[in-house]
């Protein structure tokens, strides 16, 4: 049975990507002062530059999940094609969207009972939850089942790691992820907070390090640690602004570890409100989260 791969814009994948694999994108939206605006339009490039601009001239940034009737409308125009659906969603531990896209695909499948509608929580984020639906993409392409990638998926999700540093503690300290006293000493003295998306898909904090450099470093090593089989990995790398900084963990990634290729992509609004300007992120499969 033929089926169609739907992920949310949290994924951040690359356009080349999501038309590759013909990728349905539900889009999630973030909204600057009064005026909201969809994270992801076809065919409509998003000014991220533009929007991180923003965020350090002060401007106030709020977020919502996805688009319910969008959702609706994206798996409905699958169903109604005679194919199935697979959902892969933005982890539940940090938004709203995967259990909003679960409830659609409930609702539709009593309309639909013929039709396969198959949710995964990604327990990712960013550019790794758009890993793991590059994977679902890879694997379609080659034949497999709606079925055989859900359980993939399901098997493999915990092995998707996500290492990632910001450079400026105030976003992290607005998100609630630190306390004001730790964000006020850590910017005083340099230091760079060590972050990776854990088991049940939340931010967990798990070291430090002074300065900006040794914290794109510190990823690398992590990688190094767990990373499978490096050679035969496209690797992904996802920034808040601040591209010089990924193309500069790109080369450590390729020189240390000799990586098939790597994908570097923005950090979307929607994400990008709550880690904020010069966010780096690294993610590969490894042995481990």
């Amino acid at each position: 049975m033929s089926y169609e791969i739907v992920t949310d814009s949290s994924a951040n994948l690359i356009d080349e990507m999501i038309d590759q694999y013909n990728i349905h994108i539900i889009s999630l939206i973030f909204r600057v002062g009064e005026k909201e605006f969809h994270s992801y339009s076809k065919d409509e490039r998003t000014d991220n530059k533009k929007f991180y601009e923003m965020m350090r001239n002060g401007e106030t940034i709020s977020t919502a999940s996805i688009d319910l009737e969008l959702c609706r409308k994206i798996f409905e125009d699958i169903l109604k094609q005679g194919k199935d659906v697979l959902y892969i969603g933005f982890s539940s531990a940090l938004s709203g969207s995967y259990n909003a896209g679960a409830l659609v695909a409930r609702e539709l499948q009593e309309i639909y009972p013929d039709r396969k509608i198959l949710a995964v929580d990604s327990l990712a984020a960013s550019m790794g939850q758009g890993l793991l639906v590059y994977y679902a993409g890879e694997q379609k392409s080659q034949g497999k089942s709606i079925d055989e990638v859900t359980d993939w998926l399901l098997n493999n999700r915990l092995n998707l790691c996500h290492w990632f540093t910001v450079d400026d503690l105030v976003y992290l300290r607005r998100g609630g992820r630190i306390s004001p006293t730790t964000a006020f000493v850590g910017t005083a003295l340099g230091i760079k907070p060590i972050m990776h998306v854990d088991n049940e898909g939340r931010l967990v904090p798990v070291g430090k390090v002074r300065g900006r450099h040794k914290s794109l470093d510190a990823l690398v090593k992590e990688m190094e640690a767990t990373c499978i089989n490096p050679t035969e990995q496209i690797i992904f790398i996802s920034h808040g602004d601040c591209i010089e900084d990924a193309q500069y963990l790109e080369k450590l990634v390729r020189d240390k570890l000799k990586v098939k290729d790597v994908i570097i992509n923005y950090v979307d609004p929607v994400i990008g409100a709550h880690s904020g300007p010069g966010t780096i992120a690294l993610f590969f499969l490894g042995t481990k989260r």
